[in-house]
């Protein structure tokens, strides 16, 4: 029989006598490999939906919105390589369903422009024969529930109503995914928008342009807005389209990989005791394969080739199901094909690497036909000493003796629990911080539990009636506006709610807030995107008028990345401030909110629109899914090492049994011996974990929320029960998986004379 025959039936015949624990290795290594693949995709710019769309409808890097149609030859700017438009576009309010949602209706012709042309998804372009015909932007079409051939009405901003049939649904990387991105946009025939906003006065003109170094973005900006100055209402860049477009990808791609690269430190931790405690307990196989003349190499590679199996099938099994995956998600060509295979060929490195040293060891046994199976050390350590000192049964200074006899395997066993606990502890943490937001809007910015514009209702009268509502305890008039930042070239959002004397109450984490005019708190992202600091002044421009602020505090702010300006409605001039756009609403606690937005809508007879603010955890309500999963993966990892860890107990065990028989230990004393051994490494590892866990959550969260624009002050820890009864679940699940094979050996017949 040649060699290699032979140690493949051996490899064949080990792994069916531990079935259990091979399959756990693979899933949790399958589950790691899944985990950091999609974290890889939904982090990786590459698969961002932005570039594919970009690519596809040859873009543009930098869209303009101006008062009318621009003079200038902005394709002679040097730099520009395309143009797009000037396309007209006028406000309006799509009314579906009950609901009513601003929107923007772009005039454009029944040829695909070369430059920044939406790719039609369903449907068809625009077609003279259809006037009434609009294409919509596939989010918006989402939100509204629009089809093929529906017809839905726009309300003008004279109060007019039009009746528009969905003749295509497009893809576009002009702006982001509604409704984070407001308003939606539709495109239609210019005939069809000169009937529907007659008036030039009450529309803006859009200019997108297509750059041949997308980084020259920023100059060609600042270009554009020396060469327009006071026609120039907004500019944005690519940037802030991407950035839009992965917003909740990157936040869920960020704990992704968090999860992933500490599971898969801890799968290695994992696999190099499961290899090390399988090797302990072949030695007298391994002895008898080198008698028989195997060399030390020959049985290294034998481990390395079992062992190494085990994970390197977890790593094809994950690779396929992350691919798979994101392909099902976000369509075949999301998933590049680069990170993923640096993901599959170091996940194997660390495997092999992880399965080799153990092996290495196992090649080094000598060709001794009966090895010494006694543990190495056999003196009582400290615990076990204060186990005799303070009188516990003996069943339990046994098993307390036995638990740190090989001071290796124990560490290795102790620390890869209290890695999966760790994160176990952080990902509540995450579930408790989206429990707050919910339960606690307010401190996310959401004070107001509605949001009232005025329809068909005069601002005055919109703002009596909400005022009037038993349920309404304070109204705040506001007004969104884009204001130009200094010296970026850009758009940025200013919210004037409230007033100087009586502000919304923004939840306010570093500073105070604004208490007269000229005053302003700011989102984290906007304080990075200005390099600005608290007690900073910038001067902004809003719609050609100056906005001279003072920044006086820093708050949490979910929207836009952060990068939004609050102040008072007295700061603005009266022109951007009269009439209010909005009325936001602060209920009294206790009221319904559905019961208030339909008081509202009576009292008005339909004429308010009437919508309910969105909490950021409602976006975000996928993590909690991801949560659970990567717990499940990360509990898998855990009982793989404790079935490592009660295997190798039993085996240094294994003849002691039936001289703890002997000594008068009932089967039940014998149970207690083993578990205890194994028991003390998980709840170690449980304590070390949840202690580390729970120190470093809240710092975590907070740092991802800094990067992200929406500000530090967000992250909350797990609540002191949830933690404890969480530790309790798995130190008893721990234990009740180590009981069931200290229950077969306790009660298993082991003669004496087998010593």
């Amino acid at each position: 029989m040649s060699a290699s025959l032979a140690g493949s039936r051996w490899i064949k015949a080990d792994l069916r006598a531990r079935k259990g624990q091979a399959v756990l290795t693979v899933l949790a290594v399958a589950g790691i490999v899944a985990a950091l693949i999609t974290a890889a995709t939904l982090l990786e710019d590459g698969t961002n939906p932005w570039r594919s769309l970009f690519a596809q409808t040859d873009g543009a890097h930098v869209w303009l919105h101006t008062k009318d149609s621009p003079q200038v030859a902005l394709g002679d700017i040097d730099g520009v390589t395309g143009t797009a438009g000037p396309y007209r576009s006028a406000p309006v309010t799509v009314a579906q369903d009950g609901k009513k949602e601003p929107a923007s209706l772009r005039a454009m012709p029944a040829a695909a422009p070369q430059v920044a042309h939406p790719v039609v998804a369903e449907g068809r372009w625009l077609d003279p024969v259809q006037p009434d015909g609009v294409v919509v932007e596939r989010s918006f079409a989402s939100s509204l529930r629009l089809r093929i051939g529906a017809s839905f009405t726009i309300v003008a901003l004279s109060g007019e109503r039009h009746t528009l049939y969905v003749r295509g649904i497009a893809d576009s990387a002009e702006q982001g995914f509604y409704p984070e991105w407001t308003p939606g946009l539709a495109y239609v025939l210019p005939v069809m928008l000169d009937r529907i906003e007659p008036m030039l006065g009450r529309s803006e003109w859009v200019t997108g342009l297509r750059l041949d170094d997308p980084e020259a973005s920023q100059v060609v900006s600042q270009r554009v807005v020396v060469m327009l100055e006071d026609r120039l209402q907004r500019v944005y860049t690519w940037r802030e389209v991407r950035a839009a477009m992965e917003l909740d990808n990157r936040l869920l791609g960020t704990l992704l990989a968090l999860f992933g690269v500490a599971g898969l430190v801890a799968a290695a931790l994992a696999l190099a005791n499961a290899a090390g405690g399988r090797v302990l307990g072949q030695l007298r196989d391994l002895a008898t394969l080198k008698s028989m003349g195997f060399t030390k190499g020959q049985v290294a590679l034998l481990l390395l080739v079992e062992h190494g199996a085990l994970g390197l099938l977890g790593v094809v099994i994950g690779a396929a199901a992350g691919w798979g995956l994101m392909a099902a998600v976000l369509g075949p060509f999301s998933v590049a094909p680069g990170p993923v295979l640096a993901i599959v060929a170091g996940t194997a490195l660390v495997v092999l690497a992880a399965v080799g040293v153990p092996a290495w060891r196992g090649g080094r046994t000598p060709p001794i036909p009966d090895v010494p199976a006694a543990p190495p050390r056999g003196h009582l350590s400290r615990l076990a000493r204060l186990a005799l000192l303070v009188r516990l049964p003996p069943a339990l200074v046994l098993g307390t003796r036995d638990a740190f006899t090989r001071r290796v395997p124990a560490f290795l066993t102790a620390f890869g629990l209290a890695v999966p606990m760790m994160m176990i502890t952080i990902g509540l943490g995450v579930w408790a911080t989206l429990d707050n937001f919910l339960a606690h809007p307010e401190q996310v910015g959401q004070h107001a539990a509605l949001y009232v514009r005025p329809d068909k209702t005069e601002p005055a009268e919109a703002q009596r009636i909400a005022e009037q509502d038993p349920g309404v305890a304070t109204v705040y008039p506001g007004t969104d506006v884009n204001a130009l930042a200094p010296g970026e070239a850009r758009s940025v959002r200013v919210r004037a709610i409230g007033s100087s004397a009586r502000p919304y109450p923004f939840p306010v984490v570093e500073g105070r807030l604004y208490g007269r005019q000229g005053e302003a708190v700011a989102g984290q992202g906007l304080l990075d995107l200005l390099g600005l600091k608290i007690g900073d002044r910038v001067r902004l421009t809003v719609g050609g008028s100056p906005l001279i602020v003072r920044i006086v505090g820093r708050n949490v702010e979910p929207d836009l990345d952060g990068e939004v300006l609050s102040v008072g409605l007295d700061s603005l001039a009266a022109k951007d401030s009269v009439p209010p756009e909005f009325y936001a609403l602060a209920l009294k606690p206790g009221a319904d909110r559905a019961e208030v937005r339909g008081r509202l809508l009576a009292e008005s007879a339909e004429g308010l629109d009437v919508q309910a603010a969105v909490n950021p955890a409602d976006r975000l309500a996928v993590i909690r899914i991801v949560i659970v999963l990567l717990i499940a993966v990360l509990t898998l990892i855990g009982l793989a090492n404790l079935l490592t860890a009660s295997a190798l107990g039993l085996r240094d065990h294994a003849f002691d049994l039936a001289v703890l028989k002997a000594m008068g230990l009932t089967p039940r004393q014998v149970m207690a011996t083993l578990v205890t051994g194994t028991g003390l490494l998980v709840v170690l590892g449980v304590c070390v974990g949840a202690a580390a866990g729970a120190s470093v959550v809240t710092g975590l969260i907070d740092l991802q929320g800094h990067t992200s624009g929406v500000g530090a002050g967000i992250g909350r820890a797990p609540s002191a029960l949830t933690l404890i009864l969480t530790m309790l679940i798995a130190v008893g699940t721990a234990l009740a998986v180590a009981l069931i094979p200290a229950r077969r050996a306790a009660r298993a017949q082991v003669p004496v004379t087998s010593r």
